[in-house]
């Protein structure tokens, strides 16, 4: 991810880098975890494992399409980082950061504000983005698209004399995706501190560097230590080290699970039980190679689920490509946060007075759930 960090995802399939990258991570002996069905492929490389996630543009349409902001619009372009700068590829850059000193890189903004085209601006955008701004942008699109998107079981939509807003509507949408990331973080500091403490990718990687040169010796996987990604890194920096993306390096909490995913994991479930999975995503849109404009995609449709699921994998697989988090940091922390969603919708459900059979959902694994007063089925 740190060396295809300025490809942008529409030349995935054009580009030789990522071809090489798609055959090695098509033959790893040690990959754990969901992964798209058959080999690893320029078309599916560094896309999530959920249901809709290979189906259109590498970028989620709710990354991509305006945002309905009260009486304004906001478009989805963002001030980047400079492309091909990097940062902690010196070793004594490195030191100096696991000692706890001040970084002395600074980031180098883009001359243009873009729409997300490659890893380095999804990267940036979750470096400096809120915590469930990326979900309540979903949200606020969603809304947007009007009552033909909400989940069929709302009663509001079978009512002819009345309309959803404090439970079933807007307030009620807003108010949960809110609600359930505070408890999200929670949960995910829980498992860092507490239960994994797991080194961050950034750590590792000193470890890869040293082993190789021969200062220390440490339990590595070969297929980590004969990489071909870890030579290229060494022929373009002099050291084994991650390229990152940020001049601080990694932040100073463990890397599992990541705060992002159970953040954006906890926001789509919310997502997926107020509004209908299967509807289709009107007019979707794709960022132009240079990240300067977008077009009207027209390769299929694509469903809410499906952008749903891709969000999720979007904000979680850019904080790897910034080098701060593994890949299962990402998948395990989707996986708590719809853990933790569920709860509170439970929670949330049962204090309804509406007469309804209760919002059935999907979850990640394609197994459903139905929330109803007084049942999980």
């Amino acid at each position: 991810m740190a060396l295809t960090r300025d490809i942008p995802f529409a030349q995935f399939d054009s580009s030789s880098v990522i071809a090489r990258a798609a055959t090695e991570l098509s033959h790893l002996s040690s990959f754990q975890g969901p992964k798209p069905t058959g080999a690893v492929t320029p078309d599916s490389i560094f896309r999530g494992p959920w249901s809709g996630e290979l189906t259109g543009p590498f970028l989620s349409q709710f990354l991509t399409l305006p945002v309905p902001y009260g009486m304004v619009t906001i478009d989805q372009k963002y001030t980047t980082a400079a492309p091909n700068i990097d940062f902690v590829t010196n070793y004594g850059e490195w030191l100096s950061l696991q000692r706890g000193v001040a970084p002395s890189g600074k980031l180098t903004s883009d001359s243009s504000a873009r729409y997300i085209r490659a890893g380095r601006d999804l990267a940036s955008y979750v470096h400096s983005d809120f915590s469930y701004q990326a979900v309540l942008n979903a949200a606020l699109i969603l809304l947007g698209f009007g009552a033909g998107v909400l989940n069929k079981q709302n009663p509001y939509t079978q009512y002819k004399t009345q309309a959803s807003f404090v439970t079933f509507g807007a307030p009620n949408v807003l108010d949960m995706v809110a609600r359930v990331s505070c408890a999200a973080l929670k949960a995910a500091w829980n498992q860092k501190w507490l239960l994994h403490r797991r080194l961050r990718p950034e750590v590792y990687a000193g470890r890869v560097h040293n082993q190789i040169t021969g200062a220390a010796q440490y339990p590595l996987h070969s297929d980590v230590l004969n990489s071909s990604a870890v030579q290229s890194v060494y022929s373009a920096n002099g050291t084994y080290l991650l390229p990152m993306a940020y001049p601080e390096g990694s932040p100073t909490h463990p890397s599992y699970p990541a705060g992002h995913a159970v953040l954006v994991g906890a926001g789509i479930t919310v997502l997926k039980a107020l509004f209908d999975g299967n509807a289709t995503i009107p007019k979707p849109m794709a960022a132009a190679q240079d990240g300067l404009s977008i077009a009207p995609y027209t390769d299929g449709s694509l469903t809410v689920a499906g952008e749903l699921h891709k969000l999720a994998s979007n904000i979680a697989l850019g904080r790897d490509m910034a080098g701060v988090h593994y890949r299962s940091d990402g998948v395990g922390g989707m996986l708590l946060g719809e853990a933790v969603a569920l709860g509170i919708l439970q929670d949330l459900v049962g204090c309804y007075t509406e007469q309804f059979a209760g919002l059935t959902i999907s979850r990640f694994d394609g197994t459903q759930v139905t929330l109803c007063n007084g049942c999980v089925v």
